[in-house]
């Protein structure tokens, strides 16, 4: 885990593992596939074993680790076609929380993309994965959350934490960085001329190249 983690701590045990684990899955530091020892893990944070097993029973529900009897838990790990089927969920009902959104579509709301894509092109530029997947996110659900759908914004959340450890490998590649800036832009724009469908066919583009990418990923390896 990282050298920063105890400047980092927060008030609970629980808490600090939950965190720690997710940046080291989101950043790739723990890989899909990855078995999480729990022993070396819970001596390197200098925490018990309680909270280190509730963190990962978190992280088990909402999709990000698996638990195998015997063996204990590891990073998910999906198949192409698993990763297929999740990103054209997401396409649906992303589709209808955008059009939603656009309904009160506001300055603030702009305010907000303009602000998280801003952190997406500095952690871009600074080749900080972790700090990239971090901003993304913010983008993405600061458009999501205003459809004003809680239902849906659940759903579409497990989806995003269903696929987190894959987002890294995406990242990993200056191209790629590069691509997710220039749509993030291409989304925006289309937000503040007031095409929502254009707003949502960039989207839909921006997920496939993602796709498209991580497929050539898991196939060479």
């Amino acid at each position: 885990m990282s050298s920063t983690a105890q400047r980092r701590r927060p008030p609970t045990a629980q808490q600090f593992v939950l965190d720690e684990l997710r940046r080291a899955i989101t950043s790739g530091e723990l890989k899909p596939g990855t078995a999480i020892r729990q022993d070396a893990l819970a001596e390197r944070l200098e925490v018990s074993r309680v909270p280190l097993r509730e963190a990962l029973k978190i992280l088990e529900g909402e999709g990000m680790v698996v638990h195998r009897v015997h063996r204990g838990y590891f990073v998910t790990q999906l198949s192409l076609d698993d990763l297929r089927e999740v990103y054209r969920i997401r396409e649906l009902l992303e589709a209808e929380a955008v059009r939603e959104a656009c309904i009160r579509l506001s300055p603030a709301l702009l305010d907000a993309l303009d602000e998280a894509e801003r952190a997406v092109e500095e952690a871009s530029e600074a080749g900080d994965v972790s700090a990239m997947a971090a901003a993304n996110r913010r983008f993405h659900f600061a458009l999501i959350e205003a459809s004003g759908m809680p239902r849906l914004i659940r759903l579409i959340s497990t989806l995003w934490d269903a696929t987190d450890a894959y987002r890294s490998l995406y990242y990993v590649a200056s191209p790629n960085r590069e691509r997710v800036v220039h749509e993030h832009r291409a989304i925006v724009e289309a937000l503040r001329a007031g095409d929502v469908e254009s707003a949502v066919r960039h989207l839909d583009e921006h997920r496939a190249h993602a796709v498209d990418t991580l497929r050539e990923i898991l196939e060479a390896q």
